[in-house]
């Protein structure tokens, strides 16, 4: 357009006729180029202005020049409005242009979006990043800028890794590309170049082939680091490891293997393929790999001349197998060892008093001694089952064998503490049945609880005995009369009484110091000067061999007698006891004296009773006889009156010749001049008999008797006049002393070598204290009788009893009656032989 309007000014210049209107129309020929083409769809622009040239002319200026202003008001009007439709289309085309170009970034945006992506880019010379895309990716999306912050999302090696090359792109426009991963193991390439003088970082997610790279990238990395570890873990072990390919050949073993098979290297070991296992051993793991089966056994294996023992456990690999080899030889002794010493241990606790329970690190019961299940008395079935702790307390608690405790809760958790505690407790036990245990609990070093269980009731009631006898035995010495001195074995006194002191004036602080026994014997000797005695003393302390113990009297020039003793005690110990008998001596003498004279006068009261006896027995036979003559009819008739007094007569002469009768037979049983006259005895004739001497007394007293005789009572040897006089006077002391009315009882019991005969009456009984004195002579009943006795049928009773051997037992209870029972032997001769 500009060199359009060139061409348009040049023609008017070369036109004459155009001189004057471009002189008469300046403000037209003002117009831009722009606005000048406008007018180009009216015509040539030549052409216009020939059309106006004519006007020019001088005759018709003033014409031309109205029509110069109108042409150039139209001209304006018709580019004004040309102008105006330009601009609007103009602004339409620039909004379709916009509109193109907004479509267009949106395209980009898509593109740049379509897959998640991050862009970070650093203006030229700035440090300030722009950041673009899912943020998320990486990092939380209220933080973006974190996206640079390597370490919060990044492994530290991928992490320093990036900031590293980072630093290479901003600084020397180094391009890099390098897979990572996010702490959440997602896949992301990083790519880093320069673009138009900025450093620009793409963090792209990887999908399909490339993700598939990246994640065989890393985990070939991985791989490889691993490999590379775990080789240099296996050449460090020093067990033999190795490998085979498929046909069984070794491709790969570590250095213990090496030096297993006495090989330089690994590698030598392999080329030349030494074997650590036997034929047999290694067949068995090619079975086990053709099965696709691991293989564990323990094999033997020759090493560096040895044999030792190999756990060794073989699995199939894909391409054959691998195998390591554990030496078991020390673990395989020591085992041996272990189980030896623990059955022994086990075998030692069984035989122990004391009660073990051990508890694991689970509180299960793993071992229990004999004397842990009797202390207890808990059943072996239940203990072999393995027990919790608290199920056998809770168990003893059930059957009242555990100590009463308010809290039973609290104190278990108490000894349960034990489990925790460091050091041993030790508690006592005192259990519902008497029993105190000592009870220490101890930690075991590989987990759990010992628990050992001492019954120490016997010891403790030993203790207490002890101790109470100590202190007794301490009273007792210091309060005796009698002066008690120990010597040890060495000679020095350890312990004396202070009636020792007193009895041979020692001070006490001469004691104080121990002296020994030439010393005591020394200070004692002055109040008894005889040098034999007291070198015996001497000789019984000090001596080591025959120590026998001594007895002897001693007289000391103060008048008193002094018997010594002495006891040997053990560990060489001798105990010396000095007791004063002065005063039993003198009373022994008078009871010695006295004695004599009694003796003197038992045997003149006895020779006294037997004389008199025998004369009082002549004159009463007499009047026994007279009063007989006077009761004859022959003689002469009687009165009533005089009738009753001879009764009396005869009755009383009969009890006085009854009782000389008695006396003159314990007289003479007392002398020892009785004899039995020994026969057939007919036990129920005997009894009836002395039934019939009794009746009229058993009349007159209102009472009844009992005879109880069995059918198979038969005979007996014995002296028949005796046992009947035994039966009557039985009778006769139980006829005294039954209430009227009342029953007696005489009984009879045939023994395989015996025969016991039993009075029971029911009087007022005997007091138990007098009981024994009760067969004594003139011993009377002391509640008193009916019947006045001299208190000799008792006795009689007793002295012909045990004439034949027998004996005499009196049972009585105060209100209820008395038994007397006699038991007589069969065999009479066997009886008086042992009498």
């Amino acid at each position: 357009m500009p060199d359009t309007i060139r061409a348009t000014s040049g023609s008017l210049k070369a036109h004459p006729r155009r001189s004057g209107f471009l002189a008469a129309a300046p403000v037209l020929l003002s117009v831009t180029p722009a606005y000048a083409y406008e007018i180009a769809p009216f015509g040539p622009l030549d052409t216009f202005i020939d059309a106006f040239a004519d006007l020019t002319r001088p005759e018709i200026a003033g014409l031309t020049i109205i029509l110069g202003v109108f042409v150039f008001a139209v001209v304006t009007a018709i580019m004004l409005v040309r102008m105006r439709t330009r601009a609007a289309q103009t602004a339409i085309a620039a909004r379709e242009q916009i509109i193109e170009l907004k479509a267009e970034v949106d395209r980009v945006n898509i593109l740049l979006l379509s897959e998640p992506q991050i862009v970070v880019a650093w203006p030229a010379g700035g440090d300030t990043p722009e950041i673009f895309g899912d943020t998320a990716m990486v990092t939380p999306v209220s933080a973006p800028h974190r996206v640079l912050a390597f370490g919060t999302w990044l492994e530290p090696y991928q992490a320093r890794s990036m900031e590293q090359a980072v630093e290479e792109l901003r600084a020397r426009g180094a391009s890099f590309s390098i897979p990572l991963a996010t702490l959440s193991g997602r896949p992301i390439e990083a790519e880093g170049r320069a673009i138009g003088g900025r450093a620009v970082l793409r963090l792209k997610d990887v999908s399909g082939i490339k993700r598939d790279m990246a994640d065989l990238s890393q985990r070939h990395e991985r791989l490889l680091v691993e490999v590379d570890s775990l080789r240099t873990l296996i050449e460090a072990l020093p067990s033999p490891i190795w490998a085979r390919d498929e046909n069984g050949a070794l491709s790969f073993v570590n250095l213990a293997y090496a030096r297993a098979v006495d090989a330089s290297t690994p590698e030598d070991a392999v080329v030349r393929g030494l074997e650590l296992l036997d034929r047999p051993a290694r067949e068995a793991v090619a079975r086990a790999c053709d099965a696709n089966e691991c293989y564990t056994g323990r094999v033997r294996a020759v090493v560096g001349g040895a044999r030792r023992s190999f756990d060794v456990r073989s699995v199939p690999t894909a391409r054959g197998s691998a195998g390591i080899g554990i030496d078991a030889t020390e673990v395989e002794t020591l085992r041996g060892e272990l189980g030896r010493m623990s059955e022994a241990h086990r075998s030692t606790l069984d035989l122990l008093a004391t009660g073990v329970a051990i508890f694991g690190a689970n509180q299960k019961l793993t071992f229990y001694n004999t004397a842990y299940r009797s202390l207890w008395d808990l059943d072996a079935a239940f203990l072999d089952q393995g027990p919790s702790d608290s199920a056998v307390l809770d168990k003893l608690r059930a059957t009242r064998k555990l100590p009463e405790e308010q809290d039973f809760r609290q104190w278990k958790t108490e000894l349960h503490a034990a489990y925790r505690a460091t050091e041993p407790r030790e508690y006592m036990w005192h259990l519902p049945d008497g029993r105190t245990l000592r009870v220490v609990t101890t930690l075991n070093p590989e987990g759990g609880v010992t628990y050992l269980f001492d019954d120490v009731t016997e010891r403790l009631d030993l203790e207490r005995r002890f101790d109470a006898l100590i202190r007794v035995q301490g009273e007792t010495l210091d309060n005796l009369t009698e002066g008690v001195a120990v010597f040890g074995s060495d000679g020095r006194i350890r312990l004396h009484n202070p009636a020792f002191a007193s009895m041979w004036a020692l001070p006490p602080e001469t004691l104080a110091e121990r002296p020994h026994i030439e010393a005591v014997t020394g200070q004692c000797q002055r109040l008894h000067g005889e040098d034999t005695t007291w070198q015996s003393l001497r000789a019984a302390v000090t001596a080591i061999d025959n120590r026998e113990p001594l007895i002897f009297r001693l007289e000391r020039r103060d008048g008193s007698v002094v018997d010594c003793a002495t006891v040997p005690l053990p560990d060489g110990a001798t105990l010396v006891a000095f007791h004063d008998i002065t005063d039993t001596v003198n009373v022994e003498r008078a009871l010695r004296e006295r004695n004599e004279a009694l003796e003197t006068a038992d045997e003149i009261k006895i020779d006294f009773v037997h004389h008199v006896s025998y004369e009082l027995r002549s004159p009463l036979t007499n009047i026994i006889g007279f009063a007989h003559f006077l009761d004859d009819p022959a003689t002469g008739p009687l009165n009533e009156r005089q009738r009753e007094y001879l009764g009396y007569l005869t009755s009383s002469t009969n009890a006085l010749l009854a009782i000389i009768n008695n006396i003159l037979d314990l007289a003479t049983i007392d002398a020892g001049a009785m004899t039995l006259d020994l026969g057939p005895v007919d036990i129920r004739e005997t009894m009836n008999a002395a039934v019939e001497g009794i009746q009229d007394r058993l009349v007159t007293a209102g009472l009844s008797l009992d005879i109880c005789v069995p059918p198979e009572a038969g005979s007996f040897v014995a002296d028949e006049k005796r046992v009947r006089q035994v039966l009557f006077n039985l009778l006769a002391n139980a006829a005294s002393f039954s209430p009227q009315g009342e029953t007696i009882t005489l009984t009879v019991e045939c023994r395989s070598d015996e025969v016991v005969f039993s009075v029971t009456d029911r009087g007022p009984g005997i007091p138990e204290e007098v009981q024994d004195r009760m067969f004594n002579w003139f011993e009377t009943h002391p509640l008193g009788s009916q019947h006045r006795a001299a208190g000799l049928g008792l006795s009689l009773v007793r002295s012909f009893v045990e004439l034949h051997g027998g004996s005499v037992r009196l049972e009585s209870d105060i209100g209820r009656g008395t038994t007397v029972t006699c038991s007589f032997p069969l065999d009479q001769h066997a009886a008086r032989t042992a009498a």
